[in-house]
């Protein structure tokens, strides 16, 4: 029987080139012999003409890192995953009737997502079974303008009634 390797029908076999590209060969057409293809090029800072014209307030909000300013209220966290954990968590101590540790968790969940309707709900609830009428009140009359119609507003209604006749 005759050796594959001394058939001269033999076929090719393809082999893939596999070495990393090169950076002396990346865009080898586009660049001159000898020339860096990171070249330093100066990018134009200044401001445009008449800009101080048009914003005349921009300079008030540029603020140096060292100046001590902290005004970053347009700024807040957002994260409805670790919101809707925190509700989670905050459930479980509430079904073990450990209401401060439920009520930390609704108001961290809160920081994640503000307007999260079900945290301020669980919150107000929380806040009732801790006898602060006031707060859960606010809180109950929170979520009513975010779900004036949803599935637990006929129970905020309620309690509204009953924290009201309490006072």
């Amino acid at each position: 029987m005759p050796d594959a390797s001394s058939s001269s029908s033999a076929k090719p076999t393809y082999r893939p080139n596999l070495e990393p590209p090169r950076s002396d060969r990346v865009n080898a057409a586009s660049i001159e012999d000898g020339e860096s293809s990171s070249k330093d090029t100066q990018i134009d800072l200044s401001p445009p003409a008449n800009d101080d014209k048009s914003h005349p307030r921009s300079p008030d909000m540029l603020v140096d890192e060292g100046s001590g300013a902290t005004d970053t209220s347009e700024f807040r966290y957002w994260n409805p995953h670790k919101a809707a954990k925190d509700v989670e968590v905050g459930d479980f101590y509430f079904k073990r009737k450990n209401y401060k540790a439920a009520e930390d968790r609704y108001r961290e969940a809160l920081f994640y997502k503000a307007n999260d309707a079900i945290a301020i709900f669980r919150l107000a609830q929380c806040l009732d079974k801790m006898q602060r009428p006031g707060e859960a009140q606010q809180e109950y009359e929170a979520y009513l303008k975010i779900l004036p119609n949803g599935p637990e507003s006929e129970q905020a209604k309620k309690a509204i009634v009953r924290l009201k006749g309490s006072k």
